[in-house]
C-alpha cells in the first residue's frame, strides 16, 4: 500500500534563521584594521572606513549598522582589539547580521583566533563575508577556506616578525643603539636616532645616584623626588622604587649599551621574556654620550651589591648607616638623636644593642664629626704609603679576576649536565619500550638523578664563586681608581671616599677605631 508523503518546504534559512519569504533588510557592519600609526597606513584606514560605509549603505537590501575599527594595532591576536571586540559583542547580541571585511589577513592573522571567532559568530547566525578572497562563512567551503587562508596569513605574520627580528638583532651587531626616549629620563632623540642629553633631566639623573652614594635607599630617593615635584620618566607625579633602581641599574646612563636585555618569545603573542642566555646579547661601549662618569656607576653597583649582601641591616639614614660596627657585640651602630624637642638636639651614634640584654655594651656614644675626623686620619696613613698600596691591589686583582680554571670548570659542568640530562631522558624511553626489571630500572634512574643534581649543584656555586669575584675585581678597581685620584693629605670631610673606599669601621671600649679599607688594609686610629 502506498505510502503518503507531504513535503513541508523549509521556512527559515538554515544559517540566518530569517524567514525564507523575508524581505527584511541584513544588518551589515564592517571591521577595517591597519597594524602601524604611520601616515601612508592611516590614509589607508581612513580610506577604508569611507570605502566600507558606501559598500554597504549602496545596498538595498543591507542596513548599515557601523565600521568597527582598530587603528595600530597587530592582527596576530584579538586581546588589545577594542574594536574588534566590540564588533563581536555587539554581534553576539543580535545588533549584526553580517560582518564584512577586506580579507582574512584583516580580520586576524592568528588561525585559531580566526576560526574559534568565526565559528562562535555562525553559531549565533552571524555570517562573515571576506571581500578579497570572496568567501562567505555561511557557504559549505567557507570553513575551509578561511582555514588555509588564516594559516597562510599566520605564516604571512611569522615570516614578518623573523625579519623584523632579523633586523633588530643585525642592528645589535652594528652596535646601534635605540632608546624608548618617551619614558626613558636623560635623553632626547637626535639627528639620525642617536641620543643626546636633555641636560635638565640629566641634573635629575646626576641626583638619584648622588643621593643614593650619600647614603639613601631607593623609597627615601622617591620621597625626595616627590617632595621636588619632580615628574617620573613616564610623566607621572609618583615615583616608585623600581623606576629608580632601574635608573641606577642602566648601564646606559655611562655611555655603553647592553643590547636585547629582552626577547619575544612568540611572534602571536608578542610575549617578551628576559634574555638568560637564550639568544645572542651585544655590549657596546661608549656608544653615546655619558650623564655619569663609569667610575660612578661602578661605586653605584658596588654600593647595590653590599646592600643586598646587609639585607634588612642596611639603613638608608645616613653614610653611617650599616658601617659603623660595635667592637663589643658585632652589631651595627644607629642614630639616635639626644634633646630632639630643645635647643640642645644633638645627633648621635651609638651601638643599637647597648642597653639589650644582661651583658651591656661599653663602646662608646660617637657624633658624626668625631667619626669623620677619625676617618681623614686613617685616610692620610693609608695614602702615605698609596704605592704600595696600589701595587699590593693590582697583584689582588690578577688573582681575583683570573678565571681560567673556574670558566673550565663552568664548561665541564654544563657539558656533564646535558650529557646526563640525555642519559635519564634515554632511561626513561627505554623502560617505556622495553620490558625490563623496575628494580634495576629505579636504581640507574635515581643513580643518574643524583649525578645530574651534583653537577647542578656544583655549577650554581662555581657561578656564585666567579659572581662575587668579580664584585671583589670591581671593588678593587674602583678603590684604586679613588685613591689615583686623591690628593695625597686630605683636610676635609668627603663622604664619597667614605663610600667608595672604606669596607667597615669598628669602634672598640676604649674610642679606638678600626678602619678596614676595601682592600682589606685595616688602620686604628685612637682618640684625641
Amino acid at each position: 500500500m502506498a505510502r503518503a508523503i507531504t513535503i513541508i518546504p523549509a521556512t527559515k534559512d538554515k544559517f540566518t534563521a530569517l524567514p525564507t519569504a523575508s524581505i527584511a533588510k541584513r544588518r551589515v557592519a564592517a571591521y577595517a584594521r591597519v597594524s602601524t600609526d604611520s601616515d601612508e597606513q592611516f590614509t589607508s584606514y581612513e580610506a577604508q572606513i569611507d570605502y566600507y560605509t558606501q559598500y554597504i549603505k549602496k545596498r538595498d537590501d543591507w542596513e548599515f549598522v557601523k565600521v568597527y575599527t582598530d587603528e595600530g594595532i597587530s592582527g596576530t591576536n584579538t586581546k588589545r582589539r577594542e574594536g574588534f571586540n566590540e564588533m563581536v559583542a555587539d554581534a553576539l547580541a543580535g545588533k549584526i547580521d553580517l560582518i564584512v571585511t577586506k580579507s582574512v589577513s584583516r580580520f586576524a592573522r592568528n588561525t585559531v583566533d580566526s576560526l574559534v571567532t568565526v565559528r562562535k559568530l555562525k553559531e549565533h547566525h552571524v555570517e562573515v563575508f571576506f571581500e578579497k578572497e570572496n568567501i562567505y562563512t555561511f557557504d559549505s567551503k567557507g570553513e575551509l577556506l578561511i582555514t588555509i587562508m588564516s594559516s597562510l596569513a599566520q605564516e604571512e605574520s611569522r615570516s614578518i616578525s623573523e625579519n623584523v627580528t632579523w633586523g633588530q638583532r643585525k642592528r645589535f651587531a652594528d652596535g646601534k643603539v635605540t632608546m624608548p626616549f618617551k619614558n626613558f629620563l636623560g635623553y632626547d632623540r637626535g639627528e639620525g636616532g642617536v641620543p643626546v642629553i636633555n641636560e635638565k633631566e640629566a641634573e635629575v639623573v646626576r641626583m638619584i645616584y648622588r643621593l643614593f652614594l650619600e647614603g639613601k635607599t631607593a623609597a627615601g630617593i622617591c620621597k625626595h623626588l616627590m617632595s621636588l615635584g619632580i615628574p617620573t620618566p613616564g610623566g607621572k607625579t609618583k615615583w616608585v622604587q623600581g623606576t629608580v633602581m632601574s635608573i641606577l641599574q642602566n648601564e646606559k646612563y655611562k655611555g655603553d649599551a647592553l643590547l636585547q636585555k629582552k626577547f619575544t618569545v612568540d611572534f602571536l603573542t608578542k610575549k617578551q621574556k628576559v634574555n638568560e642566555g637564550e639568544v645572542p646579547q651585544y655590549y657596546v661601549e661608549g656608544s653615546h654620550p655619558a650623564i655619569i662618569t663609569a667610575m660612578d656607576f661602578d661605586r653605584v653597583q658596588a654600593e647595590i651589591a653590599r646592600r643586598q649582601r646587609l639585607g634588612r641591616s642596611y639603613s638608608g639614614s645616613s653614610v653611617f648607616a650599616s658601617k659603623l660596627i660595635c667592637g663589643d657585640c658585632g652589631g651595627f651602630y644607629g642614630k639616635k638623636v639626644w634633646h630632639s624637642t630643645d635647643a640642645y638636639r644633638k645627633e648621635v651614634w651609638r651601638c643599637n644593642s647597648k642597653f639589650k640584654g644582661e651583658a651591656k655594651c661599653e663602646t662608646p656614644t660617637l657624633d658624626a664629626d668625631t667619626v669623620q675626623q677619625m676617618f681623614l686620619k686613617a685616610y692620610n696613613l693609608l695614602m702615605g704609603s698609596r704605592e704600595q698600596v696600589i701595587q699590593a691591589c693590582e697583584v689582588m686583582r690578577s688573582v681575583v679576576a683570573d678565571f681560567t680554571e673556574l670558566d673550565a670548570e663552568i664548561d665541564s659542568l654544563n657539558e656533564e649536565i646535558q650529557v646526563v640530562a640525555g642519559l635519564v631522558s634515554q632511561c626513561i624511553k627505554e623502560n617505556a619500550t622495553s620490558q625490563q626489571s623496575q628494580e634495576e630500572y629505579n636504581k640507574k634512574y635515581n643513580r643518574l638523578v643524583k649525578r645530574y643534581e651534583k653537577a647542578v649543584e656544583r655549577l650554581k656555586a662555581a657561578n656564585a664563586e666567579k659572581e662575587s669575584r668579580m664584585d671583589r675585581d670591581r671593588d678593587l678597581r674602583i678603590f684604586i681608581g679613588s685613591i689615583e685620584k686623591q690628593p695625597l693629605v686630605l683636610e676635609t670631610w668627603d663622604e664619597r671616599l667614605w663610600i667608595s673606599l672604606l669596607d667597615s669601621a669598628t669602634v672598640h671600649a676604649d674610642s679606638r677605631i678600626t678602619f678596614r679599607f676595601k682592600d682589606g688594609t685595616e688602620i686604628e686610629v685612637g682618640a684625641e
